[in-house]
């Protein structure tokens, strides 16, 4: 295994950092915040708290961090934009809004920038595709805008597995291409990457891109299929189940997720030097481009079943699913394998949690948060 090498002045557990958090009130975000606050670290954290999924558990999520719930009830009602609570800020703001964007680098001067906010989903984007152009494309200029004029030390940045599009290939490597995606959430996401490297190489940001691959666990997003399996298992509902239940997902534990943003967050990438090999799928390439540029892969890298994934929830439920078998939907892909190699030698990490677990987990933190 290769060493870890760590700048020091971007120790996480030693050093008190000036941290931006995009989508703070998101599932990521609120998770990577709860992990960061024992530290001490000056975090703000954004989020435009939109109606894509139950707001109200967003709100939640930012109660859990221990904001005010007068505060936040206020937020919701449009009286108030910002919480404060000690060592953390929270802004209600959007990616989009270039001006406010602006602002918030102006007045502070972030060491670190994790940009997490983003509208997800892969079918909504079929339906809603300016909502993507709008967060995902625009609002990622303005944070690239925003650490360009700032110095930020290290801009680390959510993209997806889904770039990966329909790759025969497996596991699915940083080094393959992904010039083929198959809906427009995974073509912002590439879009993301492409444009996090340009603004690495003209202005020597340090950026990392994370290629997340179907992260779950406690306070999760409702839009996803755990969790509405989850619901409709508990209440005797049936569920669907696309392509007879034979697809596979490198399903992540949140905490594998965040454990792997913080280590890779005290690892700013240098520039290569003398030219990058790019490895793809054909050849090996050269190229001249320099930029303190990476893209990791965070999976647990043990692709199981639909089928048994169901059957953890089964089991964490104790009660049988009844099913309703579909096709594959458009914009599915059949299989999501990560190869973590890399990430294992640059940060001495590899996700481990099994899905068993990881769904017992989430599982019990359901039926407590929705008891009544």
């Amino acid at each position: 295994m290769k060493k870890t090498t760590q700048n020091s002045a971007l120790n996480i557990k030693n050093s008190k950092l000036n941290i931006l958090i995009t989508g703070a009130a998101g599932f990521i975000g609120h998770h990577l915040i709860q992990a960061l606050k024992p530290y001490g670290h000056n975090i703000v954290g954004i989020d435009n708290l939109n109606d894509y999924y139950d707001p109200q558990l967003k709100l939640d999520r930012l109660k859990a961090l221990g904001f005010d719930n007068d505060q936040i009830q206020n937020m919701a009602e449009g009286q108030n934009s910002t919480l404060n609570t000690q060592n953390s800020t929270f802004q209600k703001l959007d990616l989009a809004d270039r001006q406010g964007i602006e602002q918030l680098f102006a007045e502070n001067q972030f060491d670190i920038v994790v940009n997490l906010g983003a509208q997800a989903g892969v079918r909504y984007s079929i339906d809603n595709p300016h909502a993507y152009v709008d967060s995902n494309l625009v609002g990622f200029v303005n944070i690239l805008e925003g650490c360009r004029h700032s110095k930020v030390k290290h801009l680390v940045y959510a993209s997806s597995s889904s770039v990966y599009g329909m790759n025969i290939k497996q596991p699915f490597s940083t080094q393959d291409r992904v010039d083929y995606p198959i809906s427009l959430y995974a073509a912002t996401k590439k879009s993301n990457e492409l444009m996090a490297h340009t603004y690495s190489h003209l202005y020597g940001i340090p950026s990392t891109g994370l290629r997340f691959f179907t992260v779950y666990g406690p306070m999760g997003r409702p839009d996803m299929a755990y969790f509405s399996f989850t619901k409709k298992i508990l209440a005797g509902e049936t569920i669907d189940v696309f392509n007879n239940g034979d697809m596979k997902r490198d399903f992540t534990y949140i905490d594998d997720i965040v454990e792997g943003i913080t280590r890779v967050m005290q690892h700013p990438p240098e520039v290569t030097k003398g030219g990058q090999p790019l490895k793809t799928e054909h050849s090996q390439l050269n190229t001249t481009a320099q930029a303190p540029y990476k893209i990791y892969n965070i999976g647990n890298n043990q692709p199981v079943t639909l089928r048994r994934f169901i059957t953890a929830i089964e089991t964490a439920t104790g009660k049988k699913a009844n099913e309703n078998l579909l096709p594959m939907q458009a914009g599915d892909v059949p299989i999501t394998y990560a190869d973590v190699d890399d990430l294992i030698a640059d940060t001495g990490f590899k996700p481990s949690t099994s899905i068993e677990e990881g769904i017992s987990q989430f599982v019990t933190w359901y039926k407590s948060y929705y008891k009544n």
